[in-house]
C-alpha cells in the first residue's frame, strides 16, 4: 500500500477515535446546568399556599457561598383595608425571631465583654426574680429553654395590664419544673433575659442591640417600634377588635403591653437585612470586615447546649433539633440551626453547606389565621436538597447564576 494511503487511513482513524471520545464526554445541557435551577420549584410551593389562602404573600431569600442566589416576592403585602402588592423590601413583624436576632445576640455580646456569665443566677442581676423558688435558674437555663418557667402568662381579656404589673407577675411566677430537667419553650424566660441585658448594659434593649449589632451591620430596616420606616413598607398583621389593622405595632400581646420592646418579640425587619445577619453568622462573626462576635462565641451559640440526655436540642437561643424544628426540612445538615416566628416568619442556616433560607410571611393577616408549616417544610426541602453535597463530596461549591428569582447581591 502506498505510504500516502497509509497516512490517510491513520488520520481518518484518529479523527473517528477523537470524535467517539468527545461524544462519550458530552452530557445533555440539563444535566450540566447549575443546581440552582432547582430553586425555581419554590414558585409552585408558594403559589399553592397563596391559592389555599394560607398566606396573603411572602418574601423568600436564599443565600449560598456568600451570595444571595434567590430572592423573590409573592402575592400581597396587605389585603385590608387596601390591597398592596408584596415587595422584596417589605418589613415584617418577626415575632419570636426576636429571640435569636436581638435578645440572644445581646446576651452573647455581654458574655464576650466579660459582663455576663452563663452560669450566673438570674437573680444576681434581677433580685426580684428569686421569688417563687427561682433562685437556681441561670442565664444558661434561659438561653436553652430549660429554666422550668411556664411558656407564657394567662391574661384575662377583660383586664388592663401595665408593663410593671406584667413584670411583677413574671418575677413572682413559680417554675413548673426544676431547672435543667425539662425543655419548655418559654416567652417568659426571654422577656427576663431581655431585662437582664438592660440591667447590665444600662440601656434599653432596643438601643443596646441597635448600637452593638444592627447599626454596625448596616441593617437599616431592622428595628423595634419601626417609627422611622415608611408605614407603607410594613406588612400588616391582625385585625383588632375595633376593626383596625395592626401595622408597625407588635402582634405579640405581652410585648405589646411591655411597650413594643421585649426579649420575646417586637423586632421588625426585611429579608435582605436578615440575609446580612445570617451571612455574619456563617462568617463566624464578621461581615464586610466588621467583627460583631469572636468566632468561638458564634460556635458556642449555635452548637448543641441542651443537657446531653435530652431529645430536644437547642443552642443558645437557636433551635437545632426539637419539636419546633420542622422548618429545617429533611436535607439541612445536623450542624444547621434556625428559628421560627408566630406571625409566619422563619430562617434556617447551615454552616456545612454555607447556605441559609429566609421565609417571611404575615400569615396572621387579616384574621389571625393562616398556616405556614407545610410551606416552610417544602421550601426547606428544595433548598436543602439543592445544596446537599453529593455522596463523597463535602466541598464542591455550587456556582451562582443570574436570571428570574436570582440576585447578584454578595455578602462577604
Amino acid at each position: 500500500m502506498p505510504i500516502s494511503l497509509v497516512i490517510l487511513f491513520l488520520l481518518i482513524s484518529a479523527q473517528q477515535t477523537l470524535a467517539a471520545c468527545n461524544n462519550a464526554l458530552q452530557v445533555p445541557n440539563q444535566q450540566i446546568s447549575s443546581p440552582l435551577g432547582n430553586l425555581s420549584q419554590i414558585d409552585a410551593v408558594v403559589n399553592r399556599a397563596l391559592a389555599a389562602g394560607n398566606i396573603p404573600g411572602a418574601v423568600v431569600l436564599v443565600g449560598h457561598q456568600g451570595s444571595v442566589v434567590f430572592d423573590k416576592a409573592y402575592g400581597n403585602r396587605s389585603l385590608e383595608p387596601t390591597v398592596e402588592a408584596m415587595s422584596l423590601d417589605t418589613v415584617f413583624d418577626l415575632a419570636s425571631l426576636t429571640k435569636v436576632l436581638a435578645t440572644t445576640p445581646a446576651a452573647m455580646i455581654l458574655l464576650q465583654q466579660g459582663k455576663l456569665g452563663l452560669d450566673d443566677p438570674v437573680a444576681k442581676y434581677i433580685p426580684a426574680f428569686a421569688q417563687g423558688r427561682k433562685g437556681k435558674i441561670t442565664i444558661r437555663h434561659l438561653l436553652i429553654h430549660y429554666s422550668g418557667l411556664p411558656a407564657d402568662l394567662r391574661l384575662s381579656k377583660r383586664r388592663h395590664y401595665t408593663a410593671k404589673a406584667i413584670l411583677t407577675r413574671i418575677y413572682q411566677v413559680r417554675p413548673v419544673a426544676p431547672p435543667g430537667t425539662r425543655f419548655i419553650y418559654s416567652d417568659l424566660g426571654f422577656i427576663v433575659l431581655g431585662k437582664v441585658v438592660e440591667r447590665i448594659s444600662g440601656k434599653p434593649l432596643d438601643r443596646f442591640i441597635q448600637e452593638s449589632i444592627f447599626s454596625p451591620l448596616r441593617m437599616s430596616s431592622t428595628q423595634f417600634r419601626p417609627r422611622s420606616l415608611s408605614p407603607g413598607l410594613i406588612a400588616p398583621t391582625e385585625r383588632r377588635k375595633d376593626g383596625s389593622i395592626l401595622r408597625g405595632q407588635v402582634h405579640d400581646p405581652l410585648a405589646g403591653i411591655l411597650g413594643g420592646v421585649a426579649g420575646d418579640a417586637g423586632l421588625f425587619s426585611s429579608a435582605m437585612d436578615l440575609g446580612r445577619f445570617c451571612q455574619m453568622l456563617l462568617n463566624e462573626g464578621t461581615l464586610d470586615q466588621v467583627q460583631i462576635f469572636k468566632s468561638e462565641i458564634v460556635r458556642e451559640m449555635t452548637s448543641p447546649q441542651s443537657p446531653r440526655e435530652k431529645e430536644d436540642i437547642r443552642g443558645f437561643g437557636w433551635d437545632i433539633n426539637s419539636i419546633y424544628s420542622s422548618a429545617k426540612g429533611s436535607y439541612f445538615s445536623s450542624r444547621s440551626f434556625g428559628h421560627t416566628g408566630y406571625t409566619g416568619t422563619s430562617l434556617w442556616i447551615d454552616p456545612e453547606t454555607q447556605s441559609y433560607l429566609i421565609i417571611l410571611t404575615n400569615r396572621v393577616h387579616p384574621n389571625g389565621k393562616g398556616d405556614v408549616k407545610e410551606l416552610r417544610q417544602e421550601i426547606a426541602d428544595i433548598v436543602g436538597a439543592t445544596f446537599k453535597p453529593p455522596v463523597g463530596d463535602l466541598s464542591s461549591p455550587i456556582p451562582t447564576e443570574s436570571g428570574p428569582g436570582h440576585s447578584s447581591v454578595s455578602f462577604k
